[in-house]
């Protein structure tokens, strides 16, 4: 006899509201309905409203675990407008602060890991240096989260030569910390037993259901934007794609702790390498045409559409997250998984649901409705209030 069990909408291992339902006969998944929108913010509409100085800080708050990606996506589609190269300092220095923001992150999925599977002696490490590295962040930008430093044409601020032997010696503890984690996490049977063939994604299924960043590279499919369609400096420094072809969740904790190496790995080499000069072009004017923006958030691939039509606000503004794509993916992984292992599995994606919400607003038939349907009948809700309390 198969049941239904819900996981959410509110649930104590699910950091924002969505809601699943486990289709499972005894102990067994044997399938899933995925529920999402109940966090919807309006941000493309939103976009719409501001102006292109404006936006960069909107959307970064798409997301608080990748406010560097979205605004870097948002700036590149801008730039595409323009066809603008900005300055090689620059190029420098939105890499030290994405490759920071992927290290705290993989950090904080990875001390939640820890946390959902009930070893919190996992989460207290990752999270305590998880704290050096939003540290650095704070002294380049002057903020743990939402930097602020993405513009088009540049960064809104410099790396300082004198802060460079502090961020050193900050990386140089962060990776004496993740080489003991990492070792420590992969040699412990009980995580392997809990891991191991567990959620498992095929290349196959990966492929049809297009999953992007380290979902992708566990399922042994090796792509990322940062070497595929290089921006910033990527393409100036060296650095190599992490893949695995497990498709489980212990792979997907692999790619992440092991993208850790790499990402200290190229800060070093862009603080080593970055020359002096300007790191702003200072544009004042969008031209009318539209333009794409993408990069590798800690998630995965991030997309950024922008229409210009000349003016200072753009009229028409597109985000496709990576958790967009990496969610849907859960309706094959968690098939056959004992229901005690669905939450970690719905959760090996590092899934970021108010980054995927999307509202479409319909009435009781499915017929789609407008702006003017919706004011409409607002206007009829309200004078059926205004009638029944006028007395």
């Amino acid at each position: 006899m198969k049941t239904i069990i819900p996981i959410g909408p509110y649930h104590p291992l699910q950091e924002e509201p969505e809601l699943f339902k486990l289709e499972v006969e005894g102990e067994k998944v044997v399938g899933l309905e995925i529920n999402l929108g109940y966090n919807h913010r309006g941000h493309e509409w939103l976009a719409e409203k501001k102006t292109y100085d404006q936006v960069p800080f909107l959307v970064e708050r798409i997301c608080g675990i990748c406010s560097n990606s979205h605004p870097l996506a948002g700036v590149q589609a801008i730039e595409d407008i323009n066809n603008v190269d900005i300055p090689l300092r620059a190029k420098y220095i939105r890499t030290v602060i994405a490759e920071l923001e992927r290290l705290h992150s993989h950090f904080l999925w990875c001390g939640l890991a820890g946390h959902f599977l009930g070893y919190n002696t996992v989460w207290m490490w990752f999270w305590k240096y998880r704290e050096p590295i939003l540290d650095l962040l704070e002294k380049i930008t002057g903020n743990r989260n939402h930097y602020g430093m993405m513009k088009v044409g540049g960064v809104r601020k410099d790396i300082r030569e004198e802060d460079i032997p502090e961020i050193e010696k900050a990386l140089k503890l962060v990776e004496q910390k993740a080489m003991l984690f990492t070792k420590a996490i992969l040699d412990d049977p009980v995580l392997a037993a809990r891991l191991v063939n567990v959620g498992i994604l095929t290349k196959q299924q990966g492929m049809d259901y297009g999953v992007v960043g380290p979902t992708a590279r566990a399922s042994g499919l090796a792509i990322d934007v940062r070497r595929d369609d290089p921006y910033a400096s990527y393409d100036l420094v060296k650095w190599d794609v992490i893949k695995f072809d497990e498709g489980d969740v212990m792979a997907k904790a692999k790619v992440r702790l092991l993208e850790c190496f790499e990402s200290l790995k190229i800060i070093r080499q862009c603080l080593k390498e970055m020359p002096a000069g300007p790191f702003d072009l200072k544009v004042d004017d969008v031209p009318a045409g539209e333009g794409i923006g993408r990069a590798e958030a800690p998630r995965g691939e991030v997309i950024h559409y922008v229409r210009s039509d000349g003016t200072n606000m753009p009229i028409r503004y597109k985000v496709r997250a990576p958790s967009y794509m990496n969610i849907a993916s859960n309706a094959v992984a968690v098939k056959g998984c004992e229901i005690a292992d669905a939450v970690l599995v719905l959760a090996a994606v590092d899934p970021c649901y108010c980054c995927t919400e999307r509202l479409v607003v319909a009435n009781n038939n499915g017929q789609k409705l407008s702006t003017k349907d919706l004011l409409k009948l607002s206007w009829q809700k309200t004078e059926k209030f205004r009638s029944k309390y006028k007395k």
